[in-house]
Formats: structure tokens, sequence, C-alpha cells
């Protein structure tokens, strides 16, 4: 909301300097968050003498300045009729931006240099005069810049407005705030409405509301033998000073009075009003509509549609139509004003995606007492620019009255939850500042408190608190500690879960992303994920962001692969991204979704970055694997085994690329623990991603009950380790990792460790056969193991799996 000086001051005597007035605002909650000159594009333009004028050499109508800018003379290109030698005039240097954007740069005009310009009074919005250059007051001195030489300077605040203050979306809102500060009173405009011609408004016309639950109230009223012309200056000004831009008398009233009192209006041709009636009515689903915006809009039943006898002529509160807008031939014009309630045109708004000064008003909640003193600003404003004559009557259809709200207010509990020593005399006021109507009741501790209309935040004893704690100050209110009594409390197994694997995934090179918690619908269809799984099961959203955000996301590995998508266009094409958050599989539209804590990670592009001593290699499914391993070591997760994914189960990563987790068969009971793999080429097209990506997964609410809460510590070993390497034949489609999981599960207390380094397939092996080569390492705490006990151990091992197995030796 921006707010100028200039304006404010017609409502309320400004005393403070207006860098003290910003503090002052942001202390009561309206945060200020800029504060600008309106006149610093003039910083550049200076009081100029003409000294010189000759004719163009190349074009009747041009002449040529020699102008003295004070610091030197300069060649100005000028086509105005009322330049003349002598004359002081606004010059504009090169490099002046003007107020449409517009940047004034040195250029050669029919072959003559013009190193500046000479501005009219429309040019630099300093009037409406555009015949001719502005002619300066001759006692102005040469070389100072134009603000300063006229005294012009006009100060304005963009305030951040909370969405619970609609009452300050207005001029004379801020101005309330204000008197209140500076303990002023403020000044309402007065209206005086002009005498009618004897007719009245309901004799021509008429309102219906059939929609009374989304327009509780429609009022409006009727002006004839409107001449509609440019908008005299100062209200050309008034709204150029928080940046609107003038349009004609007609539209710029119904603007100026909506951000003078914060009530939208709008005004149609009368005469294009068919049966010269309106109709209030929700659309039919489907329904189109032409805006003013030239878009044809298609509506649905929750649409609240303003209709004359025949046709929809606006949606309400948002946009009119194109069909009935005021023209330069305009001779009636019919002024509307209504109170809409604020969810329907919330919607409406968020499902056309169109958002205007007047949806932002309603949808956050106008006076509804406040209609009718609009629309008589209005219409006293339009009689007097444009001429014209307004009917006697008022239409004002309000089938759903609103009841003042009275509140009662505790001191005690004021003071109690704001820690304030307030007593009742000093809330009273400080309410009364603000227009509130303050009763005392017969006890001492309570106030009866009746909120004025616009504020319709105001609902509950709690609100009447919040106005005491800002009205009397923030900065007032002293800081206490609440008394703790010291209590140990085991932290949370979940947090520390997340902190490790943070500190592990970072630690191996990953980056954390945070994405939202919703994706696009498709996204199941886009990772070609089973009909029959249970990631199908999507929750809607009601009222989503964006498209690509209408539901709740059953997968980490979408966000990961946008997230991949964004950086590889920004050609960051090395990758090494994880994500924890949760997932939600719908049990239903009404019912609490099923959540899951997950974990994903995705590595994508090289390996290691090209160096002198090493060449770039891509990441492969091993990279990947190793990671998952390396971060359930460090979890102290142990005895993880992998195992191939069957091909149906493989559904956005390779099959025979895949591979799933499962902890040790003592935990079987906690079910698989998530896959490995490598994104398929049908997934990427889908997310348009041209290089190859390998993911996996973890779900963590399996995994937490695995991970130990003590670590073990084991004393460093005395006597030296003894190992033995073996190579089998098998067939090729044994996985290596059943061999080592049998291996440990022999039982035998001296293996301390177990690994494997190669695997070969060719000649001289077999065909349809491997060769699998591992190394297991003994060792006793007790004692140093004789090499024929370790070989009878291993010979044992080793039969174990030339039997289970149908393995031979090379």
């Amino acid at each position: 909301m921006k707010v100028s000086l200039s304006w404010l001051k017609d409502y309320v005597p400004i005393e403070m300097e207006p860098n003290d007035l910003a503090d002052a605002l942001t202390m009561v909650g309206l945060e200020v968050e800029i504060v600008s000159d309106r006149y610093s594009y003039l910083d550049t333009v200076v009081v100029a003498c003409i000294a010189k004028i000759a004719p163009h050499p190349n074009a009747d109508k041009l002449r040529l300045c020699e102008v003295d800018m004070g610091e030197g003379m300069v060649s100005v290109v000028c086509g105005a009729p009322n330049a003349k030698e002598g004359a002081l005039a606004p010059l504009a240097l090169t490099g002046t931006v003007f107020p449409d954007g517009s940047v004034l740069e040195r250029s050669v005009i029919r072959g003559e240099t013009s190193q500046g310009m000479l501005c009219s009074e429309a040019e630099l919005e300093l009037g409406t005069d555009e015949s001719g250059i502005m002619i300066l007051d001759p006692g102005l001195r040469v070389g100072d810049k134009i603000a300063t030489a006229l005294g012009i300077s006009d100060t304005v605040f963009e305030i951040g407005l909370t969405p619970n203050r609609p009452d300050c979306l207005s001029i004379m809102g801020v101005a309330r705030e204000v008197a209140a500060i500076q303990k002023t009173k403020i000044k309402y405009p007065e209206i005086k409405l002009p005498e009618g011609d004897g007719h009245d408004i309901s004799k021509l016309s008429t309102v219906t509301i059939e929609a009374p639950d989304h327009c509780p109230r429609y009022a409006a009223r009727l002006l004839e033998k409107i001449t509609v012309a440019p908008s005299p200056f100062w209200l050309q000004d008034r709204l150029m000073s928080i940046g609107l831009r003038p349009i004609s008398n007609i539209v710029d009233i119904t603007n100026f009075v909506m951000m003078e009192t914060g009530q939208p209006l709008h005004a149609f041709d009368f005469e294009q009003m068919a049966e010269h009636r309106i109709v209030v009515r929700t659309a039919k689903e489907g329904e189109p509509f032409t805006t003013l915006d030239g878009k044809e809009r298609k509506l649905s039943t929750e649409t609240l549609m303003i209709c004359d006898g025949k046709k929809p002529v606006a949606v309400g509160g948002v946009m009119g139509g194109h069909n009935t807008e005021i023209e330069d031939t305009t001779k009636q014009v019919f002024i509307e004003g209504a109170y809409f309630k604020p969810d329907s045109i919330r919607k409406t708004a968020k499902k056309l995606g169109l958002s205007t000064d007047a949806s932002q008003r309603f949808e956050r909640g106008v006076d509804p007492e406040g209609t009718v003193t609009a629309i008589n600003r209005a219409a006293q404003l339009m009689a007097e620019m444009g001429s014209g004559i307004m009917l006697g009557g008022l239409i004002d259809e309000h089938p759903l009255p609103s009841e003042p709200k009275k509140i009662p207010l505790s001191v005690k509990d004021t003071n109690r939850l704001l820690g304030t020593k307030l007593n009742r005399n000093e809330i009273q006021k400080m309410l009364e500042s603000i227009e509130f109507q303050v009763n005392k009741t017969r006890t001492n501790d309570e106030l009866m408190v009746v909120p004025p209309s616009y504020r319709v935040d105001i609902s509950q004893p709690v609100d009447l608190m919040e106005e005491a704690a800002r009205l009397s100050g923030y900065q007032n209110i002293p800081v206490t500690f609440h008394k703790l009594t010291p209590e140990a409390r085991k932290p949370s197994k979940t947090l520390n879960l997340r902190d490790s694997i943070r500190q592990l995934m970072t630690g191996l090179g990953f980056t954390q992303v945070i994405n939202y918690s919703f994706i696009h619908k498709q996204s199941c269809d886009r990772l070609q994920i089973g009909a029959d799984d249970p990631r199908r099961q999507m929750l809607n959203i009601l009222n989503p962001l964006t498209e690509d955000q209408s539901v709740m996301r059953t997968s980490l590995i979408p966000g990961l692969l946008e997230t991949m998508r964004r950086n590889i266009f920004q050609q960051e094409k090395d990758l090494k991204l994880f994500e924890i958050g949760k997932v939600f599989i719908s049990n239903g539209q009404d019912r609490q979704p099923r959540e899951t804590e997950m974990l994903a990670g995705l590595w994508t592009g090289a390996r290691t970055h090209t160096s002198w001593h090493s060449k770039e290699a891509k990441c492969d499914f091993y990279d990947i694997k190793g990671i998952a391993e390396e971060l359930l070591s460090g979890l102290n997760v142990n005895n993880i085994k992998f195992t191939e994914m069957p091909d149906d189960a493989c559904y956005y990563s390779k099959p025979g690329h895949t591979a799933q987790i499962f902890p040790s068969a003592k935990n079987a009971e906690n079910g698989e623990l998530g896959l490995i793999g490598e994104i398929t080429p049908q997934v990427l097209d889908a997310f348009d991603l041209k290089q190859g990506a390998f993911i996996f997964e973890l779900n963590l609410n399996r995994l937490i009950s695995l991970v130990p809460e003590m670590k073990q510590a084991k004393p460093i070993p005395k006597y030296p380790a003894v190992s033995r390497d073996t190579t089998l034949i098998v067939n090729k489609t044994v996985e290596s990792g059943r061999l080592l999981e049998s291996v440990r599960n022999a039982g035998e207390e001296l293996l301390e460790d177990l690994y494997l380094f190669g695997v070969y397939e060719g000649d001289p092996i077999p065909q349809g056969n491997k060769s699998v080569s591992f190394r297991t390492v003994y060792r006793s705490p007790r004692e140093t193991l004789e090499d024929e006990a370790v070989t009878e151990i291993h010979k044992q091992i080793t039969d174990r799996l030339l039997r289970e197995f149908d393995a031979t030796f090379p």
C-alpha cells in the first residue's frame, strides 16, 4: 500500500518528520518498508535559461536552442511554440528517467545534436499543460534543481500490511492510525450531495440480490448528463502520487474514492445496461464472460456475477465487463457500491488468476457500513467534475445486515497476557483514539467495547488486547522471563536421526534440498508408477498455489528430479542432492493421510571433478550404492543386504540396475528399507532431463528401529588378522551378495570382515557362469591364529558355498 504525505495531510495534520512517522507507523503494526521522495526523478532536471534560438536547418517546426544550465551551455532541439529567448524553463539532462519509465538519451534530431530536453508540465507530471514548455518564474536561479526551485517535495510510504488490517488499505485508514499516534483528530471529507432534478432512481432502475450469502449488501446511485473528460490536475496528482495512472474523470473518481475510503466502486454506462436493472447472482458452470482486460474467462458456479436484465456486466468484486465500461460518449453513470463476502471473492480471484485493487480489498474484508458513504462521495465528485445531475433517491438492498459486536474486555487479563500494568482509563483512551466505542461496566475490571464497522478483524477480547499492546507501544512492554524448572528430557530419536543423516550426507559431499510437499498431479504418470501402487493414492489440495502443486507428494523423487532440471538449466550438471521429508498417502479426501518419513538421494554427472591427475568419469550404480552403504554404516545399521529388484516392480528405475535394501534376517519384520537404482530414460524424458541420474530411497520410519540408541566400543585388537582369498565359479544369475550373506550366516565367531573384490565373465569361464572373488578376514581376540586352524575353518565355509550354490573352483 502506497501512501503519499501530501494526500495524508488532507485528513490529519502531520506533526512529525517523515522518518519519525515511518518508525511510529511500524511500531503500531503498519510496517513501512520504503520511504521515498515522489519527485526524486526531478534530481536531473534543472532551471535553465534559453539564451539563443535559431531555425533548424532541416525541419520547419523545430528550432535550435542554446540553453544556459548554470554550469555551461548546451544545445537542445525544441519544437515548443512558446519557447523564446530569455525565458526560464525546466531542462532535463541526459540520463533523466521520466515518470512513464522512459530514459532521456543524447540524440541527433534531423542531423542536429540535442543534449537535453526542455519539458512541459505534463511531461514532468507537474500539471496538465502539454501544449508547450513550462515557463518558470523569472526570479528563479539558473542551475538549481527544479524541485528545490519550486519547493516541491512529497514523501511516499510503502507499507507492508498484514492480511488482518484491510482497514488500512486506504488513505483514511492510515490517517486514523496517524491521528492515534499524534493524539490528534482525523478530518473526514465533507459530503454535500447536489440537489436532484426531481427524478428518483427507483423509477428507472432496480437491484435484485439472488445470492445474499455472497453479496449481503448492494447500493447504487445514478447520474445523468455527465461529461466524460480528463480529470482536474489535483485529482490526477493524487492518483499519480501513489502510482496510479489517470484515465478519465469518472474512472479516476472511482479509483480515488477506493483509495481514500477503502471501498471499491464500479461505474457502469447506464445506457448499455439491458432493461436498466441489476441482478446479483452466481454464474452458470462454464459461463463465458469478457472482462475489462479483453480476456474471455470461463466461470464456475461459485463465481458471483453482476448482471443487467439480460447479460453479465461484471465479475462481482473483481473486475467489470467490457460491455458496460465508461467511454467518452457516456452520458448516464450508474455507480455501484457493495459488500461482498471475503471468502467468495478470494475463491473467485484465485480461480480466475485475476488479482485487482478491488479484489484485494474485498477478499480481506471492507467496511459493510461504508458502502453508502463511499457512493455518496463519488456521486458528489462526479456531479462536480462531470457537470452532471444526480437523480434523487438511493438503492440500498441489504438482505443480511450486520449487527454491531459487543466485546467484553478484562483489564486484569489484558495485563496478565501482555505483561503490562495498564489501568482501565488508559485502555479506554487508547481504544477511543482509533474510534472504538468503549463503555465502563459496573465492575472495575471490565470494559464493554464496540469496534467500528471497518475493523472487521476485531471479534474477540484477545484482538482488543493486541490493540492495547500496539497503541501503548510494543517497545514499552517489559521483557520478562518465565521461571523454568530444570527437567532432563530424552532427545527425540527422530530428530537425532535427521541430524545424523544431514551430517553424514553432507560429509559424503551431498547438498540438502527442501522442496514443497506439493507436486504436480501427473507426477506418478511421469514416474510410470503402477496403477495398483499405493503412491497413486494422492491427496488433492483444495486451494493449490499453482497447477504444478495441486496434490500432496507421495514420493520425494519428483522434487529431486525437478531440482536437478532447474540446476542443469543453470549449467550446474554435477549434482549430489538429498532430501529428508514426509510423503502422504491418501486415506480419502476427508481423512488424515498416512504420513511416512523418507530420505532420498540423487547423484548425476561426474564422479569427481576433472583435474590434472585424474580424468573425468561419470558416476554409476555402484557410486550411489556406496553412498547408501556408507550412510547406513555411519548410522551403525549393519548386516544390510542388497538384492535385485524384480523387473515388474521397477517403475522409474532400470530393471537389472535396481536393488532393494533389506535388513538382516533377525530384523526381517521391518520389511523393505528402500531401493537404489538408475532412473529410466523414459522418466528422464518426462522431466525434460538429458543426462543420467542415480537415486536411492530409504524409509526412515522403518530404519529408525534399526539404529542403536547407544554405540558400543571395541578394544583395539591385540592379535594379527589372517585373510584368505576365495574364487568360485557360479551361475551368472547368482547375486554376489547372496554368497557373502551365506558366509556371514555361517556363524563363525572368528570371521571379522568379508568383502568382494572381483567379478569376471568371459574366457576361460564357461558360458552362463561367472567367477566371484572375495576375501575373508579372520581374527581371534584371545590368541594368534595358526594357519592350520584358519585353513580348516575356511574349508568348511568354502564347502558350504560349493554345496549351496552348485559352485566350482576355477
